[in-house]
């Protein structure tokens, strides 16, 4: 049986950790040539221990636009184009309207916001005819939890920009959608909160979830490369949500 992207270029933004690292696996096993990028110095010495033959690591801050454009470039010379694009670098920064920092709120929009804007932007020219583009959302785009005020409105943000993108390179039938998760055992409720905060976290989220549990990695990778191979082929701008059907039900 062919392998659902045998032969593509397959680059992951922030694919050096959850979602984006399982993504990255498992493009790889169906077939791609696969580049990822992360920023950590930690976290990109660990994925380029656990990716060793299935991913290049690259280092690249995925919301500075000199780092993307030199990263760009780099692949148009070392593989001529590019196949499948999955933006899914991003950060949170956890606060209220009244406590969180400007500079919270402006770090959150340059990697989550500007950096996939400026990354679509330069990969353009190397998309090939019939690529493929998922953009990493987020059901908190739809809900109003508190202290989400920066990353909820980078996540809509994002969404509206698979809409317009989708529009935009329709002609050339480059497909763009964006994948929506819900709660998932990505490690990035550890990342902002105490281990006993992020305990009661999971607790309280998993009570908010009629499957009753959090999703994997691994399931939103999934449905990640059901974006961006065939198997979706008549399906542009548009958002799939993968949460338990916590927002849903």
């Amino acid at each position: 049986m062919k392998r659902k992207l045998e032969g593509k270029i397959a680059l992951v933004t922030g694919g050096t950790t959850g979602i984006g690292l399982a993504a990255a696996k498992l493009f790889h096993a169906e077939g791609a040539t696969v580049i990822v990028t992360g920023k950590n110095p930690a976290t990109l010495e660990q994925a380029r221990a656990s990716l060793r033959g299935i991913a290049e690591v690259v280092s690249s801050d995925s919301g500075d636009a000199a780092e993307i454009e030199r990263l760009f470039t780099r692949i148009a010379r070392q593989h001529g184009g590019l196949d499948v694009l999955f933006l899914n670098a991003g950060i949170v920064r956890h606060g209220t309207i009244a406590t969180l920092s400007e500079a919270d709120f402006d770090e959150v929009f340059r990697v989550n916001v500007k950096g996939p804007w400026l990354a679509l932007k330069a990969a353009v020219p190397l998309l090939r005819r019939g690529s493929a583009v998922v953009l990493n959302a987020s059901i908190n785009a739809h809900l109003g939890m508190p202290g989400t005020s920066a990353y909820a409105a980078s996540k809509a943000a994002l969404r509206s920009f698979a809409r317009t993108a989708a529009s935009e390179l329709a002609e050339r039938a480059i497909r763009v959608n964006a994948v929506s998760p819900g709660p998932t055992d990505s490690g990035i409720v550890e990342k902002i909160l105490s281990a006993e905060a992020a305990v009661a976290t999971h607790r309280a989220l998993r009570a908010r979830i009629p499957l009753g549990r959090l999703g994997s990695t691994d399931e939103t990778a999934r449905v990640v490369l059901f974006l961006a191979c065939e198997d979706s082929s008549f399906m542009t701008g548009e958002e799939v949500v993968v949460d338990g059907g916590m927002t849903r039900v």
